[in-house]
């Protein structure tokens, strides 16, 4: 991609501005321009879309998706000493990267969508990551800003999001992105397309908005859930205790010996809707 879109191979961007990944930030740079053009290609058509990316690094992910034709990408980076490189790719690119320092967790990225399109493409910081899933996967308004959600985890991870009802990857996270999204793994990113390389393997999961899930109080959801899978060993007679046990189970109409991963995402949705 150096040649695709005139600016300098990344290896020579991070050496040149200094930019060695801090372990503190969950930084891991993917240097592999045919990887990042992979990964932006995965969400599909960006002409006219604008994007949003969270931790872009020296960029390299962020030059794919300007590459591929998206209308703007707006970039949160929380690392200072990354602002000068990703300023290049903005002169390279007028008017269509914006760079925004700060604390992804804090921003608002719902008031940032004021051009649509809007669809997320991000190499997440392992550290953040999961919390930024859940935050667009739960908002109180739905269908929600985004089209899509394009990420980056630790390969753990990306089996929990995608996990159904008897998998050993089945817990909180799959409930919750099961009922609000359609979630696939696209492919695995191995440790030494990294540089530093993790210790562990990467995946990449796609997901899109279900447009109709079943109505239900995210709070509700929530409380279901943490209680059902933080006891996941015990049967949920046990585990829901504290939220009525088998009363709230028999209304329910769920069999109060079952375990908490035995139970569809359309389950859960009823134990919260009876709670």
């Amino acid at each position: 991609m150096a040649a695709l879109d005139g600016l300098p191979p990344l290896r020579d961007v991070i050496q040149r501005h200094g930019l060695d990944a801090k372990k503190a930030l969950g930084q891991n740079f993917l240097l592999d321009l045919n990887l990042t053009q992979k990964v932006a290609r995965t969400a599909g058509s960006l002409e006219g879309v604008t994007v949003f990316e969270v931790g872009p690094g020296p960029g390299g992910l962020t030059r794919a998706i300007l590459a591929l034709g998206a209308k703007k990408v707006i970039a949160v980076e929380r690392d200072s000493r990354c602002l000068p490189a990703l300023s290049e790719i903005a002169e390279h690119y007028p008017e269509r990267l914006e760079v925004l320092e700060g604390d992804a967790l804090k921003t608002d990225f719902e008031a940032l969508a004021t051009e649509g399109p809007v669809k997320i493409i991000a190499n997440l910081p392992y550290n953040v990551g999961t919390q930024l899933l859940v935050n667009w996967i739960l908002p109180k308004q739905w269908p929600p800003f985004w089209e899509s959600l394009t990420l980056m985890f630790q390969k753990e991870v990306g089996e929990r999001v995608v996990a159904t009802e008897d998998g050993d990857h089945y817990g909180r996270l799959g409930v919750l992105c099961g009922w609000r999204t359609n979630a696939r793994m696209a492919f695995d990113i191995p440790p030494q397309a990294f540089t530093p390389p993790p210790k562990v393997t990467s995946t990449v999961v796609h997901l899109t908005p279900n447009e109709n899930p079943i109505p239900c109080s995210v709070a509700n959801l929530e409380k279901v859930t943490q209680a059902a899978f933080g006891q996941r060993r015990k049967m949920l007679r046990q585990s829901l205790k504290a939220l009525g046990g088998e009363a709230l189970l028999n209304k329910a109409d769920i069999d109060p010996q079952r375990r908490a991963e035995t139970l569809s995402v359309a389950e859960f949705v009823r134990l919260a809707n009876c709670l």
